[in-house]
């Protein structure tokens, strides 16, 4: 059999080099895919796969433990990195696996599955919602909404635990399956704290918990006896001062002759008199003296004449003339 010459081989070589590298995928696969569901609402997310040029798109399909063939979720060709499950994924008992890639043009990534999913088992549930609190002297009313539509073959059941606002914080703890309960035996005019949790119970004995309710707090009120007896002892404090200042009032004005002389100041020797008496060597009397002396008092005589003395009279003429002339000469 004559041999083919070499150069026959030369566009071979050349060509097959080419084939694997067009159909060979260089596009990074999604990383931290996850399912996450809240309350039976569920999605598929993941991180976005950065590339240096281009818009990424992404795919993703299911299948079901039922039907082991992967079908399109709608979410063929998307930007978004989230994927919420269709209507025909609702049912909670069912399981799920899902798969996602990207793609750039031609080239695609590979597949990245998740785990089963279960949402009876796998969904997080959220804490119901308090619609209304009710408050009296000893409970209160609360009424909520559970966090989901329940479904046949579901009981909802709501753990309720409360505590006195107080530097001991001792919490009890209630469950009731209604939406309306009370929490009883309480304080009056004291503030309670409670907080929420749902636990789902299914026909297949699976229990499943929710989260804690953000803790809400309520002051209880007053008993109506409580507060007629804080009326009546209000009024007879009132009514006691009243009398006590009557009563004050009316012994002022008794002894009030009493209440006077015994508000005099007392008796004390001026102070110049104490000293001396401490100390008689001190010159105080004589300063006095002749202060005394310095400034002599003024001085009127009287001076009793009988009818007709002319004596008299010229005596007083005199005694005037020199008084008149002793006052001209002090206002000169």
């Amino acid at each position: 059999m004559p041999s083919l010459p070499p150069l026959v081989f030369l566009p071979l070589l050349i060509f097959i080099p080419l084939l694997p590298l067009e159909s060979s995928p260089h596009l990074p696969a999604p990383k931290d895919v996850m399912v996450y569901s809240y309350n039976f609402r569920s999605s598929l997310r993941w991180s976005p796969v950065k590339v240096d040029r281009g818009l990424v798109l992404y795919t993703v399909h299911f299948k079901t433990g039922a039907f082991n063939q992967w079908d399109e979720m709608n979410c063929t060709r998307i930007t978004q990195t989230e994927c919420s499950f269709p209507w025909s994924l609702k049912e909670r008992r069912w399981t799920v696996v899902l798969r996602v890639r990207a793609e750039l043009g031609q080239v695609t990534s590979d597949w990245v599955e998740t785990d089963p999913f279960v949402a009876e088992r796998n969904t997080t549930i959220g804490p119901p919602k308090v619609n209304s609190v009710t408050e009296s002297s000893d409970s209160l009313l609360i009424s909520v909404t559970p966090p989901f539509g329940s479904e046949a073959g579901d009981f909802l059941q709501y753990h309720v635990s409360y505590w006195e606002n107080t530097t001991s914080t001792t919490k009890k703890a209630i469950k009731t399956s209604s939406t309306l309960f009370k929490i009883k035996s309480l304080k009056e005019w004291t503030l309670y704290c409670f907080e929420i949790q749902v636990e789902l119970m299914t026909h297949s004995d699976l229990h499943l918990f929710g989260l804690q309710s953000i803790p809400e707090c309520y002051r209880t009120k007053i008993s109506e006896a409580t507060r007629a007896g804080y009326i009546i002892l209000i009024f007879v404090l009132v009514l006691l001062f009243v009398n006590l200042v009557a009563v004050g009032l009316f012994l002022l004005w008794r002894h009030h002759k009493t209440i006077k002389y015994w508000s005099r100041p007392p008796l004390e020797i001026p102070s110049h008199f104490e000293e001396y008496l401490k100390d008689p060597s001190m010159p105080v009397l004589e300063v006095l003296d002749n202060y005394a002396e310095d400034d002599p008092p003024d001085s009127l005589s009287v001076v009793f004449c009988g009818e007709g003395s002319q004596a008299c009279g010229s005596s007083l003429d005199g005694q005037a003339h020199s008084r008149s002339i002793s006052s001209d000469s002090e206002v000169t």
